[in-house]
């Protein structure tokens, strides 16, 4: 028997903080996406509320999340290209993995890309690969396949990250924006503090960014991540829009401006428009450092198919 001082220690679930934290955002910003953020600041959100926008149930998560867990579900059983994106084509056609048995959003870009491997086209090429097709669809289902790269060596990770992301969004923009995110939730899993690994992500990314031969231009586009510090920047100067770039540097500086997972959460919710995403992405960072017991219960008891995702977890586990 342990002594009645004893301190109990608890195994992290990380497949459970990824997954629950990416839905638990997105639920609480589907009843007010593509509101403006003037407009939510006259009724902030504060916990979860449901209908709105869609007039879907409370708990209901959107795209974000269920191709996330498409990606998930594929991953658990070992990387393939080709079954991941036939997941994102069953979700669209077959309601695989929805919250209600309905598909009620889908961005533009995910849907080309998905009609394309209906009809046949390969997986690492069906995204498209000019400069406008850099939406925040690939950024905002990634974060499972942290557990298939985490103890690669960084050019492979890359590699993988953007083969991806090249199944909804081949832009080189969208595939460093995955590589950024990952690489710092990679960092949140050995229990980095915030600041120290948004710092040295300023190093490792930009080193490794370096010696690829992308154009310079490409890479200078995330300097408010990693020559400058965007905790500092006013919320006026951050956007929210769908654009990855937006999406990627709303949800850092959300996290680097909060101290729990409820608060970042709130917070990229009530910056407005994409809230659905914003809140996601940054849902499933924040729910890597603090963990998946800080996520409030009376969130997750409303969340949809709450057994569905401990189960998709438990099989990430077991593989991973």
């Amino acid at each position: 028997m342990l002594p009645s001082k004893a301190k109990m220690i608890v195994k992290r679930d990380y497949f459970k903080d990824i997954l629950f934290g990416v839905a638990v955002g997105d639920a609480l910003g589907v009843p007010v996406e593509f509101k403006s953020r003037q407009e939510i600041l006259k009724k902030p959100v504060t916990d979860m509320i449901g209908y709105g926008t869609y007039g879907m149930p409370p708990g209901t998560w959107s795209d974000d999340s269920s191709l996330t867990f498409c990606l998930a579900d594929a991953l658990a059983d070992g990387y393939d290209l080709q079954k991941i994106a036939d997941n994102f084509v069953k979700w669209r056609y077959k309601n695989f993995w929805t919250a209600r048995g309905e598909v009620f959003d889908v961005g533009m870009a995910t849907q080309q890309a998905i009609e394309r491997i209906a009809k046949g086209a390969r997986p690492d090429l069906a995204g498209g690969f000019d400069s406008h097709s850099n939406g925040n669809g690939s950024l905002m289902r990634i974060l499972p396949l942290l557990f298939y790269i985490k103890d690669k060596p960084i050019k492979d990770r890359f590699t993988i990250v953007k083969e991806v992301s090249s199944v909804t969004h081949g832009h080189i923009r969208s595939a460093i924006a995955w590589f950024y995110y990952l690489e710092f939730a990679r960092k949140l899993l050995s229990g980095g503090d915030l600041l120290e690994v948004y710092n040295q992500l300023k190093t490792d990314v930009t080193g490794y960014l370096n010696t690829t031969t992308i154009v310079r231009s490409e890479v200078e586009i995330f300097d408010s991540l990693l020559k400058q510090d965007i905790y500092t920047l006013n919320i006026d100067e951050i956007k929210s829009s769908g654009y990855v770039l937006h999406t990627l540097e709303a949800s850092i500086w959300c996290l680097l401006n909060t101290s729990s997972y409820s608060e970042a959460v709130l917070k990229a919710v009530n910056l407005g428009e994409d809230t659905d995403t914003t809140a996601a992405v940054t849902g499933g960072l924040a729910a890597l450092k603090y963990g998946f017991e800080t996520i409030p219960e009376k969130w997750l008891i409303m969340l949809s198919r709450k057994k569905d995702i401990d189960d998709l977890a438990q099989r990430l586990a077991v593989k991973y």
